[in-house]
């Protein structure tokens, strides 16, 4: 886990955000941390959790919620869906899904999805970003934005340089992480 917290000049509060990430190659949480670093230099406190450590953190506690992931087979990975769905199922319990999913003031979220698109390109990662997007919807957390961001493809030389983007060996490059 990792903490900054920031104080703001004059009495507004800092933003509260948190960042949340799974990633197995480094694409993700080089992507997670530049949305971090971000925040931070804005004056935001922000929160570092990959999916494993997140534990029973309440959404709503935050401004902003941040979920990252790879796209894979045009979804998110298996264990970030397990925390979607379990975070939903908690919040449906305590009586926070509702018809209609009436927009709750005070927090949002933003999807990010690394991916490399070898055969169809972005159109590999929309559905993975749409999919995680619709359990904050279903809340009533506005989701602002969902991030596609480009990754190489670890371990697959011909995946990385042949695909429908050309070569991506290296990505996300320094340029990349810096629009983040």
């Amino acid at each position: 886990r990792h903490i900054e917290s920031f104080t703001w000049e004059g009495e507004m509060e800092p933003m509260e955000a948190m960042v949340i990430y799974w990633s197995k190659t480094g694409n993700t949480e080089k992507v997670a941390r530049a949305i971090r670093d971000g925040l931070a230099a804005e004056g935001a406190a922000v929160d570092l959790w990959t999916v494993e450590e997140v534990g029973a953190v309440d959404y709503y506690d935050y401004d902003l919620v941040c979920v990252g992931f790879p796209s894979y087979q045009w979804a998110p990975p298996e264990a970030v869906v397990r925390l979607l769905k379990e975070k939903h199922r908690a919040y449906a319990r305590q009586g926070r899904v509702q018809v209609n999913a009436p927009t709750v003031e005070g927090t949002e979220a933003l999807v990010f999805c690394t991916y490399c698109g070898q055969h169809t390109g972005i159109d590999e990662a929309t559905p993975a970003g749409k999919y995680a997007g619709q359990f904050f919807a279903h809340l009533g957390i506005r989701v602002i934005g969902e991030w596609y961001i480009v990754g190489e493809y670890h371990g697959n030389e011909e995946a990385s340089t042949q695909g429908c983007l050309g070569d991506i060996r290296g990505r996300p490059t320094g340029e990349d992480l810096r629009r983040v």
